[in-house]
């Protein structure tokens, strides 16, 4: 019911844990990221035990969540492609909206409990679950519908491998500093992986014979460093690099972002002062 001024509370039912906990890692949507698993875990002592009575046969749901990290709303948005301009909120899925309630169709992968083990999720961790529908395609799929400056989101993407050296790096840097460069690196080379629209990409080396053009993505103060292979549409991540100078490790040197350790213990670690063309 609403109260005296036609307001309404609502009161998250549960709450999503999952690995991606930045904005940066979001997916653009979850079937985009069959990698994207988590639990949603139900309050308990509110009889929802009963309320997730047959949930288990269904292979989709709907999950009506909070945009915990988005505090202010906007009218206007950058659209990640196809758009140069910005298209009204209302027009797209991003985060910014008038009351911040997300929308996502996920995969059920089982029940435990007052657990919901789900993938193919564009949630990050702690987002507040406030409702659950099943998905039913007779009456949620209209794959005919026009999608107005929305493309089809499958036909561009590029598979994203890493090298093994790249395998280690990317594990460290999660472990020592809880920064998950993946997730980032889904979201930013899926789609154009070249394009310096709204991404910080610089040329290391340009294409030459049989080698590759050779790419550095920045995120803070890392590189990830990968190459393009446009027959096959995958992008191949070699490895990290410091954005730090060696006189900016120097002993002494400020410390703005407090990592610097971290990148001298990398440095250490991996013998990686700079990055040579795989």
């Amino acid at each position: 019911m609403p109260d005296q001024d036609g307001r309404f509370t609502f009161e998250p039912i549960g709450v999503f844990h999952g690995a991606r906990k930045h904005r940066y890692e979001t997916p653009r949507q979850g079937v985009l990221a069959p990698d994207a698993t988590g639990v949603i875990a139900l309050l308990p002592q509110r009889n929802f035990e009963q309320a997730l009575r047959d949930l288990e046969h269904f292979e989709r749901i709907w999950v009506l969540s909070v945009f915990h990290l988005n505090p202010h709303w906007k009218p206007l948005v950058s659209v990640p492609r196809h758009r140069e301009d910005k298209v009204g909120v209302f027009a797209t899925r991003a985060p910014y909206r008038p009351n911040p309630i997300g929308l996502s169709c996920v995969r059920l992968d089982g029940i435990d409990g007052l657990e919901l083990r789900v993938s193919e999720a564009d949630l990050l961790d702690g987002s507040p679950v406030l409702d659950i529908k099943p998905y039913l395609p007779y009456a949620d799929s209209f794959p005919d519908a026009h999608t107005s400056w929305v493309l089809d989101a499958l036909s561009d993407l590029y598979t994203i491998e890493e090298a093994h050296s790249a395998v280690a790096q990317l594990d460290w840097v999660r472990d020592a500093s809880d920064i998950n460069l993946r997730g980032f690196i889904d979201v930013q080379l899926q789609h154009e992986p070249a394009s310096r629209r709204r991404k910080r990409i610089a040329l290391l080396s340009p294409q030459s014979g049989t080698s590759p053009a050779l790419y550095a993505l920045s995120y803070r103060t890392w590189r990830i460093v990968y190459t393009i292979d446009e027959d096959a549409r995958r992008v191949t991540v070699h490895g990290l690099a410091s954005g730090y100078t060696a006189a900016e490790l120097e002993a002494g040197a400020e410390d703005r972002y407090g990592d610097k350790d971290v990148h001298r213990a990398f440095l250490s670690r991996f013998s990686a002062a700079s990055f040579q063309q795989p």
